[in-house]
């Protein structure tokens, strides 16, 4: 379980702070994967990055102990001046890898970025990136995966590699999941996080947290 213990997150304006959650407190569940919805604006990005800890909140805490991905199409730990392999095995060190020589073949293989794994990543395009990024998340073994439009990256063929990895680490693993797309949130998750005017709402039953989201 991921615990959210008096949370305030609020960004500046030329109006004074604007409140995404207010004193929030709210237990995620973590036993079955998870898709979290609302419209544009309501914070689920922003809820998304506090629960990576790649973003904080002004108060409160978010408590787990339970090891969590980074969010993967966010590319965090992708430095530009380093190459694909460089970059793999700083992030393959900064968690934990045991062995960083079979973590970097595996990302190669993975990512399928030829010799270019070798070139610095700022002449990587895009999904040559999310390639890297990805492939560097799933050959990691993390309890929980954050997944924002991740599989969606490179082409029809990659996408259904990406898919089907994330589909074999989601039998041992939980997924939360963000995503614009109903079918690929139905493909992974079985329940829902819905947010509603700064709240958190659990629907156990994925349909019924859509039909909600829907209705608004």
């Amino acid at each position: 379980m991921i615990r959210i213990s008096n949370l305030t997150k609020s960004y500046p304006s030329q109006l004074g702070p604007q409140y995404i959650f207010r004193d929030l407190n709210f237990d995620f569940p973590t036993e079955n994967n998870v898709a979290i919805l609302g419209k544009n604006g309501a914070g689920k990005s922003t809820l998304f990055r506090m629960l990576a800890k790649s973003e904080y909140p002004d108060r409160g805490r978010i408590i787990t102990n339970r090891s969590m991905s980074w969010p993967v199409a966010l590319q965090t730990g992708i430095h530009p001046q380093m190459t694909g392999r460089e970059n793999t095995r700083f992030i393959g060190r900064i968690n934990n890898v045991k062995s960083l020589r079979q973590y970097e073949k595996r990302v190669q293989e993975f990512a399928e970025l030829g010799g270019k794994f070798d070139l610095p990543v700022k002449n990587y395009s895009s999904g040559m990136r999310a390639k890297l990024v990805f492939a560097c998340c799933m050959n990691i073994d993390f309890d929980i995966y954050l997944i924002d439009e991740a599989t969606s990256v490179g082409d029809p063929t990659f996408r259904r590699k990406a898919k089907l990895a994330l589909a074999e680490k989601a039998k041992s693993a939980g997924v939360i999941m963000v995503s614009h797309e109903l079918d690929q949130i139905r493909e992974f998750c079985h329940s829902a996080v819905l947010i509603e005017n700064g709240q958190l709402h659990y629907y156990p039953d994925l349909e019924e947290g859509i039909k909600v989201y829907m209705a608004d």
